[in-house]
């Protein structure tokens, strides 16, 4: 068994349900808005947005329980962010400073699940 969870894999596990039911929401909310809803390009939208939010939500599951696979799941998703944030401030001028929060962010969340106190958590696992 793992030892204590330390703070920071807890944090990014709760941010990763609240995205994750957020992700769901806006599923639902597309698959019930009405006309829009009628388009096949907006049905399968809001099916890979709830997809994604279950999956995201399981993925916060993982991480609370020293989960390795929930931990590269992560980390894949913070390492696209963290390249579509670099991409961003160079492609889209206007995005820069919304670029730079979203790649810093994905470095905190990199370095919240590497840290030396949750590299001892997932190898405890």
């Amino acid at each position: 068994m793992a030892g204590p969870r330390p703070g920071g894999v807890t944090l990014v596990a709760v941010i990763a349900w609240i995205s994750g039911v957020f992700s769901v929401i806006t599923g639902i909310l597309l698959l019930t808005g009405g006309a829009a809803a009628d388009s096949t390009t907006v049905t399968t939208a809001a099916w890979v947005t709830i997809v994604i939010g279950i999956v995201t939500i399981l993925v916060g599951v993982g991480l609370l329980r020293a989960s390795n696979l929930a931990r590269i799941v992560a980390t894949i998703v913070f390492v696209l962010n963290l390249a579509s944030a670099i991409w961003t401030m160079f492609a889209v001028p206007g995005q820069f400073w919304s670029a730079i929060v979203s790649g810093l962010l994905a470095l905190i969340g990199l370095a919240l699940l590497y840290s030396a106190r949750a590299n001892e958590f997932f190898r405890a696992a």
